[in-house]
C-alpha cells in the first residue's frame, strides 16, 4: 500500500510561507527571469477578483489593483520540499521524493485500521509548517497519486477501476501529441480510454499509447526511488527586500524551527547548540552561537530562545538573509528523582536570565561564588549551574562569640579620634561616647593587582548608650559595618 503527499501550486506556496505580507490578500507567482513575465499561479482570492494563470502582471494588475506579485523563490521551494519530506519520513522510513510537491510513502507497515488517522495527522502537521495539502491512498503510487490530486483532503482508493473511469484524461499527463489524437477520437475521460482495446491502441499508437493506457487502468508500477533523510539540520534563505525590522525574521525563522524540530525528532536525536547568522546590507554578518540549557527538539523551546537573543540585538544595518544550524545530539531521556535539584523548566530560566541581562548588563547577574581571598565580602558572578547541588548535613559548631549583624551597605560615619584610637563616633542610626574598645586588628591585599588593593582597619566598640558595634576604616572613610547582638 501506498501513500502521496500533494502540495498544489508548490511553487506558490513556497513564496507564501515566506513572506507574511503577501498572508493576507490576493497573491500571484510569476518568474522574474522570464523575459515576458506570467502569472503561473494565483490564489483563492486572486481568482475571484478575475486574475488567472498564463494572463501578463499587467493584465492581472488591471483586474485586480490590491493584487501582490510575488517572485518565485529557489529558496524557497527547496526549503518547502525539506519540510514536506521531514512530514513524510515521519510517517514512513520508505520515502521517494516524486517531484516538486510529492512525496510518495510505502505505508505497507501501518496498520490498516490506523492508515487514515495517520495520514490526517500529517496533513494537520504541513499546516502548522504553513502548507497546504492533499493526501491520497492506492495500491500503486500512480494510484496514490491519482488520489492525492482528487483529495478533498483526503482520499482512499477502493476499487481503481470505479474510481478511474470518471477521470478526465488529463489526470494520466498524456503527451501532447497523443491528447490531440484521442481528443478526435472522443476520448475524454480514463474510462473511455480503457474501453479500447490495449493490443489495438498499441498497433495504432505504439509504446505511448500502451504506457498511457496503462496509467489510465492503474496497471502502471514501479518501486519507489528512495529518498536519504537529513543528516545535517540547517536552513537558509536570502530575502527579497532587505528586513529592517524583527517580525519578518522571526516569521521566517520559524517556519526553519518548525522544520528542523520535525527532523530531529524523527530521527531521535535533540538540539544541542544554534548557530544564528544573520546577513546585513552593508555585506558584513552577524554570527551568534546559542547553547541550549539542555538539549531538547521542541519547537517552541528552540524559537523561544532565538526569539529572546534577537531582542537583544541590535545591527548596523538591514537583514538581507538568515541562516540556522543545529548541533544534534541523541536525545537522552532521564527520570527526575523525588529530591532532585535540578531546574524543571531550564528554558524559561534561561529566558528569564537574558531578559534581566538585556536590562541591567551580563556582568550584573549570575550565581555569587566566594573569592579565594581575606577580604569580606568579595565574590564574583558566575553561571548559574543546571542542577543545584545537595545542601551538605549543617555543621552545628560551638559559639565563638557575639554573633554579628552586618549592615548592608554599611553605615557611613563620622569619628572623633584620641590619638590613633577612636573616641566619638555619629552615624544616621546610632551615635556616642565610646566607653570600651577593642583593636585595632588590620587586613590587606590585592596590592599585586593594580586597582585591585584594599587594605582596612577593624575596631570593636561600645557606644554609650547605643550598644556594641564594627567600626571599620578603610582608604573611604570610616563605617559602622554591623551591630553585635
Amino acid at each position: 500500500m501506498f501513500a502521496v503527499l500533494h502540495l498544489a501550486d508548490v511553487a506558490l506556496q513556497a513564496v507564501l510561507r515566506t513572506t507574511p505580507q503577501a498572508l493576507d490578500g490576493p497573491a500571484a507567482l510569476v518568474e522574474p527571469s522570464e523575459r515576458a513575465a506570467v502569472i503561473l499561479a494565483c490564489t483563492t482570492a486572486a481568482r475571484a477578483a478575475g486574475v488567472n494563470p498564463g494572463q501578463t502582471p499587467a493584465h492581472a494588475l488591471a483586474r485586480c489593483p490590491t493584487l501582490r506579485i510575488l517572485p518565485a523563490n529557489a529558496a524557497a521551494n527547496a526549503e518547502t520540499q525539506a519540510a514536506l519530506l521531514a512530514t513524510a519520513f515521519s510517517l514512513s522510513p520508505a520515502v521517494e521524493a516524486t517531484a516538486p510537491g510529492v512525496c510518495t510513502l510505502d505505508v505497507a507497515g501501518v496498520d490498516e485500521s490506523e492508515r487514515e488517522a495517520v495520514m490526517r495527522r500529517a496533513l494537520t502537521q504541513l499546516a502548522v509548517l504553513g502548507l497546504r495539502a492533499t493526501a491520497g491512498l492506492g495500491s500503486t503510487p500512480l494510484l496514490a497519486l491519482y488520489a492525492a490530486r482528487r483529495a478533498e483532503p483526503f482520499l482512499a482508493v477502493g476499487s481503481a477501476k470505479a474510481f478511474l473511469a470518471p477521470l478526465p484524461l488529463a489526470a494520466a499527463d498524456p503527451p501532447v501529441v497523443l491528447e490531440e489524437i484521442l481528443a478526435r477520437w472522443g476520448v475524454r475521460t480514463l474510462g473511455d480510454l480503457t474501453a479500447l482495446p490495449k493490443s489495438a491502441l498499441a498497433q495504432r499508437l505504439g509504446p505511448a499509447g500502451v504506457a498511457l493506457w496503462e496509467r489510465a487502468a492503474g496497471e502502471s508500477t514501479r518501486p519507489l526511488d528512495l529518498a536519504t533523510p537529513a543528516r545535517e539540520f540547517a536552513a537558509a534563505m536570502d530575502f527579497e527586500e532587505p528586513m529592517e525590522t524583527l517580525e519578518p525574521a522571526l516569521f521566517i525563522l520559524r517556519r526553519f524551527v518548525d522544520r528542523l524540530a520535525l527532523e530531529l525528532q524523527t530521527a531521535g536525536l535533540a538540539a544541542v547548540e544554534l548557530t544564528l547568522v544573520l546577513g546585513l546590507e552593508d555585506d558584513t554578518t552577524l554570527p551568534r552561537t546559542i547553547r541550549l540549557p539542555e538539549p531538547a527538539a521542541q519547537a517552541d523551546l528552540m524559537f523561544r530562545t532565538l526569539q529572546t537573543y534577537l531582542e537583544t540585538v541590535r545591527t548596523t544595518a538591514a537583514l538581507t538573509s538568515v541562516q540556522l544550524l543545529v548541533t544534534p545530539v541523541r536525545a537522552a531521556a532521564r527520570q527526575r528523582d523525588i529530591f532532585d535539584g535540578a531546574l524543571r523548566d531550564p528554558y524559561r530560566f534561561a529566558e528569564t536570565l537574558a531578559r534581566i541581562s538585556a536590562l541591567v548588563g551580563t556582568d550584573r547577574v549570575g550565581t555569587p561564588q566566594l573569592e579565594n581571598t581575606r577580604r569580606p565580602d568579595a565574590f564574583q558572578l558566575g553561571t548559574p549551574p543546571p542542577v543545584l547541588a545537595q545542601e551538605p548535613a549543617a555543621v552545628i559548631h560551638p559559639p565563638q562569640g557575639l554573633p554579628l549583624r552586618r549592615f548592608r551597605p554599611p553605615h557611613p560615619a563620622t569619628v572623633e579620634l584620641t590619638g590613633p584610637a577612636p573616641a566619638y563616633v555619629w552615624t544616621a542610626s546610632c551615635h556616642g561616647r565610646v566607653t570600651r574598645l577593642a583593636g585595632p586588628w588590620y587586613a590587606a591585599g590585592g596590592w599585586w593587582q593594580r586597582a585591585q588593593g584594599w587594605q582596612r582597619e577593624e575596631w570593636d566598640v561600645e557606644l554609650e548608650p547605643a550598644g556594641l558595634y564594627r567600626l571599620v576604616h578603610t582608604p573611604d572613610g570610616w563605617f559602622v559595618e554591623g551591630e553585635y547582638d
